[in-house]
């Protein structure tokens, strides 16, 4: 009798885990790179809006205290005017180092083109911008990257003191349904 209900039990056990196999050999991985274009000099055209300061913030060497809204391009290669346009890095930042400057960063990829059009990545994290290469988390995603996890790494590529323009490549590492 106990024979016979462990063989049961066992049996359940088995039914389970392959019942939950599919799920787990469902997950994607996903590999991307674009580059974020942050354009504070261009006037009418310029994709970043300064929306706050700390009354300290012009006295601070990192701004510490600021807060911007962007609407970045995203390009396949480094160059604005000459690679397509692949979304628009959506959200903010603050600039939250008193001491170095580094920013915390909210944003989302919302793709416009190409194989993941109509989808999205949400991605948070700090950013101190003087590492050559920085790492924030992807907590979720929509569409082709529902459920999304991972994590970006980024490097500058190009950056411009006196207007504060800069172009970063995003490594982009996702896991996903």
């Amino acid at each position: 009798m106990a024979s016979s209900t462990a063989i049961s039990c066992l049996a359940a056990l088995l039914l389970l885990a392959a019942a939950a196999a599919p799920a787990f050999a469902a997950e994607k991985e996903t590999r991307l790179r674009v580059y974020w274009h942050d354009v504070v000099s261009g006037g009418p055209n310029a994709t970043v809006a300064q929306v706050a300061q700390a009354p300290s913030s012009n006295a601070s060497a990192t701004g510490f205290g600021g807060i911007s809204v962007i609407d970045d391009p995203l390009t396949e290669g480094p160059s604005l005017t000459g690679s397509r346009i692949l979304g628009r890095a959506q959200g903010l930042y603050v600039s939250s180092g008193k001491d170095s400057l580094s920013l915390l960063m909210a944003m989302n990829f919302v793709f416009v083109d190409g194989a993941y059009n109509g989808s999205s990545i949400a991605i948070v994290g700090p950013n101190p911008v003087n590492r050559a290469v920085r790492e924030m988390a992807v907590v979720g995603g929509t569409g082709v990257f529902r459920f999304a996890r991972g994590y970006c790494q980024l490097r500058t590529h190009w950056f411009d003191a006196n207007t504060g323009d800069a172009t970063v490549e995003y490594r982009v590492h996702l896991r996903h349904d």
